[in-house]
């Protein structure tokens, strides 16, 4: 069989599981609607979670470092890449942390993989989430360690892990602090009370927690004052953030250590200047206009609100992600199109990217919704809902 066969007939089998997925070419940046194919739609998809995507300030912050900076920084951080933003970037990022240092990466990818495989190594045990991202799956798996895998948020089940562990050289929680597809918060209060109990370290990934919980947004670990108590925050530029890249944040020491052995960082292109810019600039928002994310919340709460008195699932989320539990692929992807016929833009997330038979529609509104947008969307996931046979 010829390559070519052999993908023909891969792809064949992922459309017969209806888990095919192809791209959707979006005609305008990121904001509360969008123009698809020439129609505008409400956004209903997008981690652009307080707006900050198309605010005029990060546009301003990132034009000025485009002209001074130009495009690209180059080369890599320890060559000749680490432009004057970076730096502005990583400080900002350790004052908004609480934290004595941070360290700028390509990615929220690059940044968990670049992280677990320089801390941890044969003789290690990473004790992971369940339902860690999917960055965070590969990292573990990258180390070299000795991966466990502890039921989703169960904190005796971790309690019985560290217990059995304890032989292991290091030994490293890894979770993040709001899941991705679920919205439900890690137990960090409990996890930093075990990994202090059993010797452990705390690495968190705050990809969904930064701009969403915390003090001025800064995360779940601030929220609960536990800064200082979690060894490594990671987390993305990309997300609430509204620009690109990741960081990990914590010790001078852990930075040090990481600019010398974190393989992602070290041989990488340093971030682009002027979206350092626009990210540093992302993080003087969310100081000065708390009011965004009692928006979102608000966003939330109202959005979730219809769509149970509408007759939808809505998973356990403790955020503003909202999972709407439909269970099989083809039924998600159904309400999914019948919604984009409604003028909302919502996609449906399948297996793998979570279990088989929890298919679901991820909706995520934004600070800056109206309240007679979310109106519109409740009153047509109503329809579509009725349209599909997913709603009585």
């Amino acid at each position: 069989m010829s390559l070519d066969e052999y993908l023909d007939t891969e792809l064949t089998g992922l459309q017969a599981m209806s888990l095919r997925r192809r791209l959707r070419i979006i005609q305008t940046g990121q904001a509360e609607s969008v123009i698809f194919a020439g129609r505008e739609l409400l956004m209903l998809s997008s981690n652009n979670y307080l707006g900050l995507a198309n605010h005029p300030a990060l546009k301003r912050a990132a034009t000025r470092a485009l002209e001074r900076f130009g495009v690209g920084a180059g080369a890599s951080r320890l060559v000749a890449g680490s432009l004057e933003p970076l730096h502005a970037l990583e400080a900002h990022l350790a004052r908004f942390k609480g934290v004595e240092a941070a360290l700028v990466f390509g990615s929220g990818y690059l940044a968990n993989l670049g992280t677990l495989t320089a801390l941890t190594g044969p003789g290690d045990v990473i004790l992971s989430d369940a339902l860690n991202h999917a960055s965070l799956i590969d990292g573990c798996r990258l180390s070299r360690a000795t991966v466990m895998i502890y039921r989703h948020r169960d904190m005796e089940h971790l309690a019985a892990l560290l217990s059995a562990s304890i032989a292991a050289r290091h030994r490293f929680i890894v979770t993040d602090s709001v899941f991705s597809m679920d919205g439900d918060v890690a137990p960090l209060a409990r996890i930093v009370e075990l990994a202090r109990s059993y010797r452990a370290a705390v690495i968190i990934d705050e990809a969904h927690g930064v701009g969403l919980f915390g003090r001025n947004g800064a995360g779940v670990a601030s929220s609960l004052g536990l800064e200082r108590e979690v060894d490594v925050h990671i987390g993305t530029l990309s997300k609430a953030l509204g620009a690109y890249g990741a960081y990990v944040a914590g010790s001078r020491r852990l930075i040090d250590y990481l600019l010398n052995r974190a393989r992602s960082f070290i041989f990488s292109t340093g971030l682009p200047p002027a979206i350092a810019s626009a990210a540093d600039a992302a993080l003087s928002v969310i100081e000065a206009e708390p009011e965004r994310i009692t928006r979102l919340h608000e966003n939330a709460k109202r959005l979730r609100d219809g769509l149970e008195s509408a007759g939808f699932k809505i998973g356990s989320t403790d955020s503003p992600i909202l999972p709407v539990m439909v269970g099989e692929a083809q039924p998600a992807l159904d309400l999914a199109d019948a919604l984009f016929a409604r003028g909302m833009y919502v996609i449906a997330i399948r297996p793998p990217t979570v279990p088989p038979g929890t298919a679901r529609l991820r909706v995520t509104p934004i600070a800056t919704h109206t309240a007679e947008q979310l109106t519109v969307a409740t009153e047509a996931f109503a329809v579509a809902g009725r349209a599909t046979g997913i709603l009585c």
